[in-house]
């Protein structure tokens, strides 16, 4: 689903960004609610990014990437958590690209989520490549998500990966002896 966010597009840099893990509900600007083998997820385009919804048998998560004021944590790399029940992984990269491949790859993404059923982008007015865009499914027992968040005046292009789903109780992967073998 492609909509055009009713918000002006402020002149925000990748390095904007920051990650939460727990944070309440923010006013959003589109929603895509999806029910994926049991698991209900709210994609969610904030005016400053995004924020997933997940809630499982096991309980919610939620996961925010957005320019949030006051807030002291920047956009990681990587992340590994256990929370209650859950196993939640999280992977961020930025690239830089040169204006015409921005343009192209900012083309290929919003036609690669618009068209498919779990997916939700926005465009902010003004520039047709200043965009958030969203794409869930479930894999494994897994949710798994990625997100792209564009910021056409650097070139610069936020790309992220997540997968929650529930913890593998000890004992079921093996174990090891202390040898190693």
């Amino acid at each position: 689903m492609l909509t055009t966010l009713n918000t002006s597009y402020t002149d925000t840099r990748a390095a904007d960004l920051a990650w939460a893990l727990g944070r309440e509900p923010l006013p959003a600007l589109a929603t895509l609610d999806l029910e994926l083998d049991g698991a209900n997820l709210q994609l969610r385009l904030l005016g400053a990014s995004h924020q997933v919804l997940v809630e499982q048998e096991q309980g919610r998560c939620s996961e925010t990437v957005a320019c949030i004021p006051g807030s002291s944590t920047p956009l990681p790399l990587g992340v590994a958590k256990r929370v209650d029940d859950w196993e939640y992984e999280f992977a961020a990269r930025v690239e830089v690209l040169s204006p015409g491949s921005f343009e192209g790859r900012a083309q290929e993404l919003l036609a690669l989520v618009c068209d498919h059923p779990n997916g939700l982008a926005g465009v902010f007015p003004g520039s047709p490549h200043a965009f958030t865009a969203m794409l869930a499914q479930r894999h494994d027992g897994h949710v798994h998500w990625r997100t792209w968040h564009a910021y056409p005046q650097d070139g610069q292009l936020v790309a992220t990966r997540t997968r929650v789903g529930t913890r593998v109780p000890a004992g079921r992967c093996g174990r090891l002896s202390r040898s190693g073998v």
